[in-house]
């Protein structure tokens, strides 16, 4: 009979959003891949009540705490506290500063999150990639709301790489797929006109994509998604879409990524102008 070991629990106490301790936590974590482990993020800490609440939930479930405090204040304050109610306290943060100071013989500035709000673009830019891959070929619609832009096309027209190239440059990208007699989803009509762009392409280019996608799929040969005729016929129809609704259209043909980019963001930007009028 297999006997179930009980979850252990972490808190992790930060002053800032507390990135660093998650991921160093997660990453011991790693090495334990048996068990069961629940990890509670502490964020944005400011005073000691909410020291003493991590503390106390800790206690209740016999779990420790991982502190990133830069406010020696706080930090002492929580050293004290988990002596007091007998919560083992790991300090992630504490002796490397301590032992830096007297190094460099400089005080530290104790700001919270400051590492942070120096590297605010690149953080951007990851989450930019996040939200991109998370709303990837129609995943989540209820989420286009946030996007900087949608994208709209029909199969291999190239939405998924030039939306994760435009979330490298920090763009909030999502895509859709305009696949024949599939409806297109409400949420569309959540989204600004302005923030929304088809992708237009030639058609015998488009078929070539498409057996090239078919050869790599091993399934050579003719087929409705490879036909010429059909190809004509998605094309019209999402052209009709794009009229239709006023959405602005890139035509790719021929266009490497980077051009295909440049003409988007030239786009929301002139979207943003009139936004801002």
């Amino acid at each position: 009979m297999k006997v179930e070991k009980p979850s252990f629990a972490i808190f992790i106490v930060s002053g800032g959003v507390g990135a660093s301790g998650e991921q160093l936590v997660q990453t011991v974590l790693a090495q334990f891949p048996q068990s069961e482990v629940k990890v509670q993020l502490v964020a944005n800490v400011r005073q000691m009540e909410q020291i003493e609440g991590a503390l106390r939930s800790a206690q209740a479930c016999q779990g420790i705490v991982v502190h990133t405090l830069v406010d020696a204040g706080l930090r002492a304050g929580l050293i004290q506290a988990a002596q007091r109610l007998g919560v083992i306290e790991i300090d992630l943060m504490g002796p490397l500063l301590d032992h830096l100071s007297e190094a460099l013989g400089e005080k530290p500035v104790e700001q919270p999150g400051l590492y942070r709000k120096l590297n605010q673009s690149y953080f951007e830019r990851v989450a930019a990639i996040e939200y991109t891959l998370a709303h990837d070929d129609g995943k989540h619609p209820e989420g286009w709301r946030q996007a900087d832009a949608l994208i709209l096309g029909v199969s291999r027209t190239g939405k998924t790489p030039l939306s994760l190239y435009l979330s490298m440059l920090g763009w909030r990208i999502a895509n859709f797929p305009l696949v024949p007699e599939i409806p297109l989803p409400a949420a569309l009509d959540e989204v600004d006109n302005r923030r929304v762009i088809g992708l237009d392409i030639d058609a015998a280019q488009l078929q070539q994509h498409r057996m090239k996608r078919q050869r790599q799929l091993g399934a050579p040969g003719q087929s409705a998604y490879a036909d010429l005729a059909a190809i004509y016929e998605e094309l019209e129809e999402a052209r009709r879409i794009f009229r239709r609704r006023g959405f602005w259209v890139i035509n790719v043909t021929d266009k490497p990524i980077e051009s295909c980019a440049d003409e988007v963001i030239r786009l929301l930007s002139m979207a943003a102008r009139d936004v801002s009028r």
